[in-house]
Formats: C-alpha cells, structure tokens, sequence
C-alpha cells in the first residue's frame, strides 16, 4: 500500500493551512512560505515537527476535563493530521484513553452538542438507492480499511445514534496510531438508520436521522445495498462491523464474511485479546491449553466469541472434540445455559451444557443452578466475565474456584471499571495473592502481602489494528477466525518475560506499534500460506508489512501548473 511521499499542488495560502492533509503550520519552511503564497500567514518562527508536538501535547494536558482534552484532540486532527497523529504515536498509553474509551462514550452522547466538523461518511436509509454515489464522495479513492456502525449498541450506552460516529472516528485513529494505516486508507462510516432514543429524537439541535430506527427486511436491504456499495466502490476494503447489537452482529457477520472480507470486532477482537491472555497466563502456570476449564459469566458477543476462539486453542493443543465440549461452561441473566431449558438465541446454544454432562457433573436439570454450585462441579480453572455487572464474581466464588486451582485465571472483562464483575485488589485478596488477573478497563497495580502485580489490561487495541493492517496487506479474500488464534497466539508471545514475572498477562500499550506490526505479519503470513490473499514469500513478508507502515511526518509540499492564488482548481 502506498502513501504520497510528496504532494504537489495548485492551492496556494490560506487553502493548505485550512486542510489538514496538507497543513504543516508554523513547520513550513521558508522556501515554501514563499512559494506556496504562505509568506506573512504564519508567526515567523519555524518550528519542527518535535518542537510542534511538544507544545501541542501540553496544551491538551491543560485542558480541565477528558471532554474537553478528546474535542482538543478531534480539533487538532481537523487542522493538522500529521502533527495529531505525530502526537497520538509518542503518547498512545496516555491518549488513549481520550481518543477512545473510556471518553469517548461521553463524546458520542453529546456528539450533536460538541460538533465541529465533518469527518468519514453518514449513509441514511434516503441514500439506499445511491450508495455508491456517496462513497464515492470520500476524500481518499484507495480506501483499505472500513470501521463502520449502525450506532445501535455503542459501548455500554446503548443506541446513541449519528452519534455513535464518534467509535469509528476513534477506532481509526488507534488503526493508524497503533499500527501505521495511513489516513488516506481509512474511512469511518455511520450508517445512520434512525434512532429510538427518545432524549435524542426529542433534541432539537440532534443532527441525525430524525426517524425512528429502520428494521426488519428495510433493514436488511440497506446492509445489503452498502455491502455492494463497498464492492464497487473500494473492492480492496476490509470492513470492521463495530458495535451492532447481538441480534444483528451473529446474523451480519456470518452473512457477509465470504462476500466481503469483514469481521467484528466486539465478537472476534474481544475473543482474541482474551485467549491471549490465558495462553501469556499457562506461561506463567507452565499448564497446557487443553486441560484447562472455562466458566464464561455472560452470553452475549463477548463470551460467544471467546468461546468459539478458546476452542480452537484448546484443539490447536491436542484437546479432543469431546474434552473441549466438557471444558466450557456458561450463565446468562438467566442461569445456566443447558440442554434442557428453551434458548431462543442461536449464539447461545452452542454454549448449552449437553444433559449427559449435566448429569456427570450432578447438576439437576430442573433446578437453578448458582455459579458457585458450577465452581464445585466443574472445577474451572479460568473464570470470565463480560455481564456488566459489578460483584458478579463474589468472593464466595472466587474463593471456591481457588481451592481447586493452584494459580486461577480471574478475568473480570467488563468496562467501566464501575461494572467490573470484580476488582483486581479483591481477586488478589480473596485469593491471597495466587489468582492472575487481567481486566477489561484500565485498573491501578495491587500490592498484596508485599508484592506488587501489575494488572494487565485487555484491550482489544492489541488486536485489531494489526489484524486489519495484516488483512489490508495481503488483500485478503476473507478474515477468518483462525487468523484471530493466529493474532492471539502472537500477543500472548509478546509479553515479556519481566512482565509476566509481575503478573501482567498484557504488553504495555506503550508497545503497541510493537505488538501490531508482529501481529500483522503473522496474518499476512497465514493468508499466504492458506490461499487467502497475495501470495508472498517467507522472506518477504516483515519486508512487505514495514514498507506499508506509516510513521507521521510531513513530505513536501510542492507548487504544480499556474499560481492559483488560492483559488479552486
């Protein structure tokens, strides 16, 4: 994939500072002040990209709340990209979380409110009959990565509507900064099909589709008319469906898999991070994959996904179909999921206990089973939840699960932190130090008994970026789930040997460029070797990935044909 290494150009003065893929700011020098018509238009001290990037990282530290430090960031990424993305790579770990979660759940509630300009596509169900018309309007022809949602279930706030633009608009921004996408490959996409929050249909200032939410087969039929959109218009995009409820993402992401190469994030990212860390844990444990057990704690997209992914490890390791089968158990807000009760969703049968196990473990079919009565029966070795409900893992059942395990595997996955199902502090405490612990939201260290552990966060930004840039790279004709085992199996090796010694199960995300070109390589590697993209030699592959990798810095800027003045073209 290729980037401008120069730009020329018939815009003369105030056109190049108003755009930030050409704004360079007070770094135009004065050869180029003078010849694209800038002279006079800018302080007269010329500053570096460093020197840049210092004084712009410490204004957005001035900032009062993470509110207004995310609208300094989006109003620096509108007047100069280079320079916001020059800033987000030196400081990811810090930034991170106010270019994305947890800040950006704020941002997209009052999106309408904190706009500033545009940025990526909006489809409506008034554009179903000319979609190809309108991406064709994006900024950037060669686009190679997609990030697109219909605003439905947007992180733990529900349907947030156009607003929900804002996880799109961020999960970009980590694409590029976490793995060197150039912003000219990217396009974030809300595909603004109403909305039936009535707070936001009752604003006056919503800047959204002002209509209830389309369903059923007009639904359908706009999935299906922007799927043949992106075909046509940007035939070498993977697309990431983001933050779809569960009832569509099961349906869309088995439906369109093969016809587009695509994939979820919420149910492959999230199933990814995880299995990584329980395969950094078992480094730590020096236990084998197939003999572990699972008690999932939650049913949805997460624990789905992580199930359907842990089972590949578990067979990767030797575990028979049977073993696996007697290995994974799971609650949802009903109980548990077994055989002899009525599941109506599809995803959460192939969670369901078969009665036969049932009755080897001495659980009654007929009666409410607590996850504690499981613990006993089962004797899980890793304990995961995604319910979004805080004091789900109680300390009777953490408690319960250690007697059995000599190091148990506690991943509370759940974010905020105010929905954690249980803290790192009272895992560790509850297991007197043994348990390895990794959360899903971003948790201080814990000394317990004099020793500090370093908790480890399961970010799916270990994941997606290099899946993407790997799956861009080879122009993969699908994104299959294996390649998510292999990325996780590649994480889980990128733990150093020191954190783990501190019970961290997850790099620093100060290593994700890191851990995403090591992961992108891999895919690339994998798509090759399984005929599922350009086929490259062993040796060419980490050659291929770096030369696609962008680190922001500015080209030049150069003057083409007549002297426009400034004006059009």
């Amino acid at each position: 994939m290729e980037w401008p290494r120069a730009i020329e150009t018939k815009k003369r003065g105030v056109w190049l500072l108003d755009n930030p893929s050409t704004n360079q700011g007070t770094a135009f020098d004065r050869a180029q002040r003078d010849e694209l018509r800038l002279r006079g238009m800018l302080p007269h001290r010329v500053l570096t990209l460093a020197e840049q990037a210092t004084l712009a990282i410490d204004q957005i530290r001035a900032k009062a709340t993470p509110l207004e430090r995310y609208i300094g960031m989006a109003s620096l990424q509108d007047r100069n990209e280079v320079l916001f993305y020059r800033v987000l790579v030196d400081h990811v770990a810090e930034l991170m979380p106010v270019v994305y979660t947890p800040t950006v759940g704020e941002a997209c509630q009052k999106f309408s409110h904190i706009y500033r300009s545009a940025r990526g596509l909006w489809l409506t169900p008034d554009d179903v009959d000319d979609l190809p018309a309108v991406l064709r309007n994006s900024p950037f022809e060669d686009v190679r990565l997609i990030v697109v949602t219909d605003n439905e279930r947007i992180l733990g706030l529900g349907d947030q509507g156009c607003g929900g633009m804002g996880i799109p608009i961020g999960k970009l921004a980590l694409y590029v900064a976490g793995a060197g996408l150039h912003p000219s490959k990217c396009l974030p996409i809300s595909l603004d099909v109403g909305t039936d929050n009535p707070e936001l249909l009752a604003d006056p200032l919503y800047l959204g589709y002002p209509k209830k939410r389309l369903r059923g087969r007009a639904y359908d039929d706009f999935i299906e008319a922007f799927v043949r959109a992106v075909r046509e218009v940007f035939p070498k995009a993977i697309v990431q469906w983001e933050d779809f409820h569960k009832d569509r993402a099961f349906t869309l992401l088995e439906r369109y898999r093969r016809r587009i190469p695509s994939f979820n994030d919420d149910i492959q990212g999230t199933a990814s991070v995880t299995v990584a860390g329980i395969l950094a844990a078992l480094r730590l444990t020096k236990e084998s994959v197939a003999a572990q057990r699972v008690l999932f704690l939650g049913a949805g997209e997460a624990c789905t996904g992580i199930a359907r992914l842990f089972s590949i490890a578990m067979r990767e390791g030797g575990a028979s179909d049977a073993t696996i089968r007697r290995s994974i158990v799971a609650f949802d807000s009903r109980g548990l999921l077994h055989d002899g009760q009525k599941i109506d969703e599809p995803h959460k049968r192939e969670l369901a206990l078969p009665l036969a196990l049932m009755a080897e473990y001495g659980l009654d079919p007929a009666r409410k089973h607590a996850p504690v009565d499981v613990v006993r029966a089962l004797k899980p070795t890793i304990l995961v939840g995604a319910t979004a409900q805080a004091g789900t893992f109680t300390q009777e059942l953490v408690e319960e699960m250690a007697r059995h395990v000599a190091r148990p595997i506690d991943l509370p996955l759940s974010n905020p932190t105010s929905k954690t199902e249980c803290t790192p502090e009272q895992a560790l405490r509850w297991t007197k130090g043994r348990a390895i612990v990794a959360t899903g939201s971003p948790f201080d260290d814990v000394v317990q008994d004099g020793r500090r552990h370093v908790i480890g966060q399961a970010n799916n930004v270990f994941i997606f970026p290099g899946v993407g840039l790997g799956a861009a790279i080879a122009e993969a004709r699908e994104v299959t789930t294996e390649m998510f085992y292999v990325a996780s199996a590649t994480l889980a090796s990128a733990v150093s040997e020191a954190r783990l010694a501190q019970g961290a199960i997850y790099p620093s995300q100060s290593e994700l460029r890191r851990v995403s070109f090591a992961i992108a390589c891999a895919v690339v590697r994998y798509a090759s070797e399984h005929d599922l993209g350009r086929r490259l030699r062993p040796e060419e592959v980490e050659s291929s990935v770096r030369a696609a990798v962008w680190d922001p810095s500015y080209v030049p800027v150069r003057s083409s044909g007549p002297d426009a003045r400034g004006a059009a073209d």
